[in-house]
């Protein structure tokens, strides 16, 4: 009997759906039956994909602690909302009964302690990515939560092993969501890719532009939403992005990536690739010093799609 298989992302920002969709269309792919959940921004790329997921109560600790918020945000909003979201869960899977659950999201995470199901862990998170006392031991709390319950905690990472990745884990190569149609992308010079927190987009993409570069900016008046972003990263010739799922999806892609962060988790990011040296990757600050990146790319990245990887080891742990 093919197995069942419950696949639930975290509500932050799209790349935590876009990421958990390719694990799950790579579980499809080898015959088992994939149910989806997470909500947030995500859910657009869900549904564009030609799936529908269950959206339980949606947390923002990034928007509610780190985007004009404070710990008082967190307390009276996040804190009952992720409760809410435990719950949730909890009853999805009671509902659905599904032989394991992957995930990226520490309340589907802990709801499948509370229903006894099969899990597997899949994130890059680190401890070691925050700078916030408060959200460094946050982090290692529910790493070490996730370390205890789950069968495996597979890490999809574009640098090699290193002391800033947590005990335990095991690396495979970096996640992407590829286009089941045949579509395909007028080669172009720049694509950026901007997180929700990103900021100065419009002083970069006219920079950009009056050094005599074509740019595309996800986002724009001119852009329409598409069910995977893998060909535009192929077609460009370098990418400026924030967020990790863009970083794993240009490696994939092979094409050069320059890091321009913004949140604790950004940061820390950008610190492990850019002290670990990989090729392909520039961390910038400013949009000076992205024109002149740009201007210059660095090498381009080679990786497999660690989404097979995932699929065939979430598979054999079943």
């Amino acid at each position: 009997m093919d197995p069942e298989v419950a696949v639930a992302h975290y509500p932050e920002g799209a790349g935590h759906a876009t990421r958990m969709l390719a694990v799950a269309k790579a579980l499809e792919d080898r015959g088992a039956t994939v149910r989806l959940a997470g909500g947030g921004p995500g859910k657009r790329f869900v549904e564009l994909n030609g799936y529908e997921e269950y959206v339980p109560a949606v947390v923002d600790y990034i928007g509610d602690y780190q985007d004009g918020g404070n710990l008082l945000r967190v307390i009276t909003h996040s804190v009952p909302m992720s409760g809410k979201r435990v719950y949730d869960y909890v009853q999805w899977l009671r509902r659905t009964e599904p032989d394991a659950l992957v995930t990226d999201d520490m309340f589907a995470a802990m709801a499948a302690t509370l229903t006894d199901t099969s899990l597997h862990v899949l994130t890059h998170n680190s401890p070691h990515f925050y700078d916030a006392a408060v959200e460094e031991w946050f982090t290692w709390l529910l790493t070490k939560h996730q370390l205890y319950e789950c069968e495996q905690f597979l890490y999809p990472a574009v640098w090699p092993p290193c002391d800033d990745d947590p005990d335990g884990v095991t690396h495979v190569p970096p996640v992407a969501l590829e286009c089941d149609d045949d579509r395909t992308v007028d080669p172009f010079d720049v694509l950026v890719v901007p997180s929700h927190y990103s900021d100065s987009l419009d002083d970069l993409v006219s920079g950009l532009r009056d050094d005599g570069h074509g740019v595309t900016r996800v986002g724009g008046d001119d852009w329409e939403p598409v069910p995977a972003m893998l060909p535009h990263l192929e077609a460009a010739d370098v990418v400026v992005c924030s967020g990790y799922s863009t970083v794993m999806e240009a490696a994939v892609a092979g094409t050069p990536c320059i890091i321009w962060p913004f949140t604790d988790e950004q940061r820390g990011v950008g610190r492990v690739i850019q002290g670990a040296g990989v090729t392909g990757f520039q961390v910038e600050h400013s949009v000076p010093h992205i024109r002149r990146a740009v201007a210059n790319p660095p090498d381009p990245p080679s990786f497999e799609n660690g989404a097979e990887v995932a699929a065939e080891a979430i598979l054999d742990g079943l």
